[in-house]
């Protein structure tokens, strides 16, 4: 995440001189990290925001990092959530079962 962060700095910093193969590099490696751990939401405005990177639309761009950036958020704040309840679980003495997803 921190390379792509450093590279939407410079998108916000300096939108007129918008290098769209390192976002796009970006972009697609935030995809992919994404549908490996389900966050759907995050890979679907990847998606938009490859397509204004192929057509060089920086408003574009700009709008679709403001959604991956609200997404990416509320993914974090969801995850966050749900490892606070797996330790409260396990403080009160229960379990976490297993998924084998081999």
């Amino acid at each position: 995440m921190t390379a792509f962060y450093e590279f939407i700095i410079n998108i916000r910093e300096r939108p007129d001189n918008v290098d769209f193969k390192q976002v796009d590099s970006g972009v697609h490696q935030l995809k992919g990290s994404s549908s490996s751990v389900g966050a759907r939401r995050v890979k679907n405005v990847c998606i938009s925001f490859k397509e204004c990177c192929d057509v060089q639309n920086r408003e574009g761009c700009l709008r679709c990092l403001q959604q991956v950036d609200y997404e990416y958020k509320m993914l974090k704040t969801k995850l966050q959530d749900l490892f606070n309840l797996e330790k409260q679980i396990l403080q009160a003495g229960g379990t976490i079962p297993q998924v084998d997803i081999n």
